[in-house]
């Protein structure tokens, strides 16, 4: 069958050029660029007005983050233009092990958006983590058979690789010697600890904050991961990357990216929209979410508008707004007008679907088990979230252990736990938290990367323990809770990190937790469920909490809560 795609402006992501043209395609493929006409196909379509692009690949996101399982997710993103994604499914490792993400793979095979498969390289992130698997070289070593695999996702244990960790050394090794790409995450990571991490065989990093430190990594030959998502927003630090010498080596990703966003903002072409906004080429940015990305993670005949490549196609009625009209994937239209055409959905087995969604297992808490046995005034250790980062500080502020524990939300510092979930060991991780905006309640949550332990926030430490409980009872979560009563929830029984539900109705569910934790306190910016989730990420700068205790994350070490006992306290 072929169809000829006639009078449309054509992006040429070779050149940067943008010619008129017409675009013969053979079944999945395009089989020519030029000068055709009706006699040569079966059919066409007339695109008058409109500009024809390669589809866009994010070249790093957690599907599971999401929350929505693949098949939704991909008719959340279709409409968006995104024909291929490049997903690290270590979320679901953490929790599942090698189950969740064969889950991933059935889950996404077949899907008219592509789901490429990053092997998870740190199950659980950390040493200091207590995650529901442990992945060694061994156990991930046979997904790298499977197609769709391409390579070693986020190497987080930064430190441990640029202090020559033998077993990490060894997953790096595997990959590289079978020709794959091995992601990275540093951030802040700079000079020679940088050059020891890049010299292990790291590629790339999406973890960049600002134009300098992205400029060194690509110095010194790692392509720059652009991140634009919902907790991490980088892009506006980043817009001197859009001119060379630096474009040609960067891609577009959004690592996380929340139903709602997705639904409402959109995906890479948000991206590419948000950077035209700001002055920057649109093509510039369709180039890196295009054949900058396939080229890099080597899919072949991917993503250009050229003879020989596979037809995954996008119309666009606006190339500065990036307005996606049509989308087409391997040559047939799945998104017309704006609307997603029906396709087949994947089939997961009943043992699939059972193993991701028994993954819950803590005892019951009481107000007592988020209590500090300490009395007096402390110097402490405070986590301080700093907006629109994931990154944290470490405070220190002096604490009343003497008046409701330590909570004073005059001075809006909360207490923070972490109570580990996979295992029912029973171990809590216990602090205070300043920069929520909290007044009163509790916020809890089965979302919280790397391990997705039992993260809580809260004024009160009753509330903190009724929702936790809740969570336990969901089998997993997001809830709000005010004086010992449930005021909004989001079930998350897969895997306690995603729903069932499609993408609108998850959007819904997740806009009334935002606005049940508004009604606490939380500034209407904030999306604090999204902050919270990295709290225990212990790769972050610079302090994080988990079912450990406090980590000191630029010194990779356990450090107490106090450091110090005031004038007028007492032990």
């Amino acid at each position: 069958m072929r169809t000829l795609l006639k009078n449309g402006t054509v992006v040429n992501v070779f050149t940067g050029e943008i010619e008129k043209a017409q675009v013969l395609l053979e079944n999945e493929r395009i089989i020519g660029v030029g000068d055709y006409c009706s006699q040569d196909a079966d059919a066409e379509e007339d695109l008058t007005g409109t500009y024809i692009c390669p589809g866009f690949i994010d070249g790093h996101i957690h599907i599971e983050s999401s929350m929505l399982l693949p098949v939704e997710f991909a008719k959340a993103a279709l409409p968006h233009g995104t024909t291929a994604v490049v997903a690290d499914p270590h979320e679901i490792a953490n929790v599942c092990g090698a189950e969740g993400i064969q889950f991933m793979l059935e889950a996404s095979e077949g899907l008219p958006l592509t789901v490429y498969i990053m092997i998870p390289s740190c199950v659980p992130a950390t040493e200091f983590d207590e995650s529901g698997a442990s992945l060694g070289a061994e156990e991930i070593r046979p997904f790298y058979g499977h197609p769709r695999v391409l390579g070693l996702g986020e190497v987080m244990s930064y430190h441990a690789v640029a202090d020559g960790d033998e077993k990490l050394q060894k997953k790096i090794n595997d990959a590289l010697e079978r020709g794959l790409i091995v992601n990275g995450h540093a951030p802040l990571l700079t000079g020679r600890k940088l050059d020891r991490y890049i010299a292990a065989g790291v590629g790339d990093d999406h973890e960049c904050s600002s134009a300098e430190e992205a400029m060194e990594r690509i110095r010194k030959g790692q392509r720059v991961l652009i991140r634009e998502g919902t907790a991490a927003r980088n892009l506006k630090e980043l817009l001197p990357l859009f001119e060379e010498p630096f474009a040609g080596r960067c891609l577009l990703v959004t690592d996380d990216k929340h139903p709602a966003d997705l639904l409402e903002r959109g995906h890479i072409d948000d991206i590419i929209r948000q950077a035209a906004a700001m002055g920057k080429d649109p093509v510039t940015g369709i180039r890196m979410a295009t054949i900058q990305a396939a080229e890099y993670f080597g899919l072949r005949r991917v993503g250009a508008v050229a003879p020989g490549y596979q037809a995954d196609l996008l119309v666009l009625n606006d190339l500065e707004r990036v307005a996606v009209r049509d989308v087409y994937k391997a040559g047939r239209k799945v998104v017309s007008e704006g609307r997603v055409l029906p396709f087949s959905e994947p089939e997961v087995s009943p043992e699939r679907w059972e193993a991701v969604k028994s993954s819950f297992h803590v005892k019951e808490l009481s107000a007592a088990d988020f209590r500090v046995d300490v009395h007096g005034k402390h110097g402490c250790r405070v986590i301080g979230l700093v907006k629109g980062e994931l990154l944290t500080e470490e405070r220190i502020r002096e604490i009343d252990f003497d008046s409701g524990n330590g909570i004073d939300t005059e001075r809006d510092i909360l207490k923070i736990a972490v109570i580990e979930r996979h295992r029912n060991t029973g171990h809590i991780g216990l602090g205070f938290i300043e920069g929520t905006g909290v007044r009163c309640g509790a916020l809890a949550s089965s979302v919280s990367h790397d391990s997705h332990n039992l993260i809580v926030i809260g004024a009160d430490e009753g509330d903190m323990a009724f929702a936790a409980n809740h969570i336990r009872s969901l089998g997993g979560g997001m809830a709000v809770v005010r004086d010992g009563r449930v005021v909004e929830e989001m079930p998350l029984p897969y895997a306690g990190l995603m729903t069932g539900r499609a993408a609108a109705q998850a959007a819904a569910e997740n806009e009334r937790v935002r606005a049940g934790a508004h009604a606490l306190g939380v500034p209407a910016d904030r999306e604090l469920f999204m902050t919270m989730s990295f709290i225990s990420l212990p790769v972050i700068p610079h302090l994080k909490l988990t079912t450990m205790g406090l980590v000191d994350v630029d010194r990779q070490r356990l450090v107490p809560l106090s450091v110090g006992q005031t004038a007028d306290g007492q032990q």
